[in-house]
């Protein structure tokens, strides 16, 4: 997260209104500069490898559409606005491709944006950017990711909630893919103890699954006497399942997931997962 701000003297004393700290979105005022001369100075660290002098800036001016007729390196040292933080982006995912390390410029960056209160950090892969989210969530699905990697019985389970993550959190988030991803890892989880003898099983057939044939399945919940302790669990993979608006076409146009229930759709996966990974959703023999 972004680092506590002080407040400023001005406002503590009495003198002037206290400012939004943020977390700012896009590039404000005060981040310009700093953003500005990270790209310069990443520019002319990376190593060219024997390539021509202007390949890294053509490469990143051509993959960003931008105008290069002042010079690819101007058009990069002098982006503003998204344009920055696409370049930003785009050059954290060039050195990733080319596996060129440099912990020094990432430290730097990460310095700008946590002390600039940026609404933006550098994502886990180091690939590009990724919106902030609290640390105790980001740590959570961490720990789920890790869990469900661990475990042979959850299949894909762990590199489809990745997906899920990157695609509702990164700099260019596409929030059908994220919601469809949240589902494959929901289904990758659970299908071992739902339906572990239907190869074609999907998130809808276990739903069907668990209603029918409800006697089979118990949970680590605690229920009160005569209440389902598997109805909680059935209800929210039902409002995941039934969330996912683009999963078919109709004569009516398709309606796309939006990035807020995409995100939300993660965060309902990664519950999930653990609870089938932890073996809190358990079926009889």
């Amino acid at each position: 997260m972004p680092s506590t701000a002080r407040p400023r003297f001005s406002a503590r004393i009495g003198l002037a209104e206290p400012v939004d700290e943020g977390p700012y979105d896009g590039v404000p005022r005060h981040l310009v500069a700093p953003l500005q001369e990270w790209v310069q100075g990443e520019l002319e660290s990376i190593p060219y490898k024997g390539d021509d002098f202007d390949e890294v800036e053509r490469t990143i001016c051509l993959r960003l559409r931008l105008d290069p007729t002042h010079g690819y390196d101007q058009a990069l040292i002098n982006a503003t606005d998204a344009d920055l933080l696409d370049v930003v982006d785009a050059l954290l995912a060039y050195r990733v491709e080319r596996r060129i390390t440099a912990p020094t410029h990432l430290s730097r960056l990460d310095s700008i944006l946590n002390e600039g209160g940026s609404a933006y950090r550098i994502s886990d892969s180091l690939d590009g950017l990724e919106e902030r989210v609290t640390p105790a969530v980001r740590n959570a699905i961490r720990q789920t990711v890790a869990d469900a990697g661990a475990t042979a019985a959850t299949g894909s389970a762990a590199d489809h909630l990745s997906a899920a993550w990157q695609n509702a959190y990164g700099r260019q988030p596409d929030p059908v893919r994220a919601y469809s991803e949240a589902i494959k890892a929901v289904e990758s989880a659970a299908h071992s103890v739902i339906q572990p003898r239907n190869s074609k099983a999907t998130l809808g057939t276990m739903l069907g699954e668990l209603r029918t044939a409800r006697h089979k399945f118990g949970t680590a919940l605690a229920a009160a006497p005569g209440k389902d302790p598997v109805l909680p669990v059935e209800e929210i993979m039902r409002a995941l399942w039934e969330g996912q608006t683009s999963r078919h076409g109709a004569q009516t146009a398709t309606v796309p997931e939006t990035l807020d229930a995409a995100r939300a759709a993660t965060h309902i996966a990664a519950t999930l997962v653990q609870l089938f990974v932890s073996g809190a959703v358990t079926r009889s023999p």
